[in-house]
């Protein structure tokens, strides 16, 4: 490992890293909203992975979370900086992996993914899913725990991702985190209804429990 191919990670490693998991909890108890992941705006991605996915890595794993990369995220630097700052397990094997980064490529099939047991839901795999944007899909309404009524998310997924829930059986289920790329420093893309993304900015993530939640 070269020193060229570290990147810094955060500047005050505590403090932000604890802020970003605090973001993750809120996404957690409150499926389907938004989230901005902006407490550390000096955060660069690494190669393909954006910014707000490279900051939940470094908040989210450690050396007991085996990790399963995507193809068109799978670099060396990547594997580098998240072994030399998280300490996180690379695995090749699918169900292996308690977090796996995704782009929507793999989506088409997630069947080799954990998805816990009747005893351990707890124990199924987290999915980091990088999108192009989190609003120009069509709309799907989600229903369950953390949501009061409903809520309405426009997140660019096909039909066939939305069927494979139904593999899943209450309480086994994959935890999902969507979070977009980063806009060009010109792009006035909207992060939120009503809210430009600031230069610089981590841009958003949303969560879901996935399974049959949704109608």
């Amino acid at each position: 490992m070269s020193e060229a191919t570290l990147l810094p990670a955060f500047d005050d490693a505590v403090r932000s890293s604890q802020r970003v998991f605090r973001t993750a909890l809120k996404a957690i108890a409150e499926p389907g909203t938004m989230h901005t992941l902006d407490d550390s705006l000096s955060l660069k991605g690494i190669d393909q992975l954006a910014p707000a996915g490279y900051a939940l890595c470094l908040s989210l794993l450690d050396n007991e979370t085996p990790v399963w990369l995507a193809p068109g995220l799978d670099t060396a630097a990547l594997r580098a900086n998240l072994a030399f700052h998280c300490g996180c397990p690379f695995v090749t094997h699918r169900e292996q992996a308690a977090f796996a980064l995704l782009t929507v490529n793999e989506l088409g099939d997630l069947s080799c993914f954990t998805a816990g047991t009747d005893r351990d839901p707890d124990q199924s795999c987290t999915l980091l899913v990088q999108l192009d944007s989190l609003e120009q899909g069509h709309a799907t309404f989600w229903q369950g725990p953390g949501i009061l009524k409903e809520r309405n998310m426009h997140l660019p997924l096909t039909d066939g991702f939305w069927s494979q829930r139904h593999a899943h059986r209450f309480p086994q289920g994959l935890d999902v985190f969507y979070y977009r790329k980063s806009p060009d420093s010109a792009s006035t893309q909207h992060t939120c209804p009503a809210r430009r993304a600031k230069r610089g900015e981590l841009n958003v993530c949303c969560r879901e429990r996935w399974r049959k939640s949704h109608r």
